[in-house]
């Protein structure tokens, strides 16, 4: 089915998983009135663009805008699992950066015994860090 799919279709997929992640985090805060710790701050630091960035270049069809936003993704992937680590692993929490407010382990929600906010973000980064890399495939196939 991947063949079948433009490099475009893809493009498209990694905004719509930047958008309902998004509209994910703003709801679990100004809905839910969940407080962010930190490391939640800073994995919207790295999503929160890609909303915009990817949907202008899905208006443009800009492929070249892959190298810009691989590094967002993939940054913002490794905070989540670190994130994660923090909330599931009991000796992470000793090395947490979080000082103020609310402490990086707390777990607002978690479903199914695993899966908590970090959780849910490392899930679209991923999918859009996957998208991404088929856009790139898909670009570097194509004939000039």
């Amino acid at each position: 089915m991947a063949k079948l799919m433009s490099a475009k279709s893809f493009l498209y997929f990694a905004w719509l998983v930047s958008i309902i992640a998004t509209l994910g985090s703003l709801y679990f805060s100004e809905v839910k009135e969940f407080i962010p710790c930190e490391l939640c701050w800073y994995q919207r630091i790295f999503m929160y663009p890609l909303t915009f960035i990817l949907g202008i270049a899905v208006y443009f069809n800009d492929f070249k805008v892959v190298r810009y936003v691989l590094p967002l993704s993939i940054i913002g992937g490794c905070i989540s699992i670190y994130h994660y680590l923090i909330q599931k692993i009991p000796s992470f929490g000793a090395i947490t950066p979080c000082k103020d407010g609310i402490p990086c382990n707390m777990q607002y929600i978690n479903w199914f015994g695993f899966i908590t906010i970090p959780f849910l973000a490392l899930t679209a980064f991923t999918l859009i860090t996957i998208f991404l890399f088929i856009v790139l495939r898909k670009e570097a196939k194509k004939p000039d």
